[in-house]
């Protein structure tokens, strides 16, 4: 009796997909994640001379009294 009761437990459990789509989900975050880090390994250089442009052009601008 035992060995039927585990079998029908594994059945229904082999039959249950609500688990797969929450391990796509997390495949997919995997991947992206993956991506993210190469994309910003690669052009990590070049956005930080970005960033500090703008942070320079912010620095030198003048603001301007448009209130009157």
């Amino acid at each position: 009796m035992k060995a039927l009761e585990i079998y029908l437990k594994m059945k229904a459990l082999l039959k249950n997909e609500e688990g797969v789509t929450a391990i796509e989900y997390g495949l997919i975050a995997a991947l992206v994640a993956v991506v993210l880090v190469g994309v910003l390994t690669i052009l990590g250089g070049s956005l930080q001379d970005i960033f500090q442009y703008i942070a320079n052009a912010l620095d030198n601008a003048q603001v301007t009294d448009t209130s009157t």
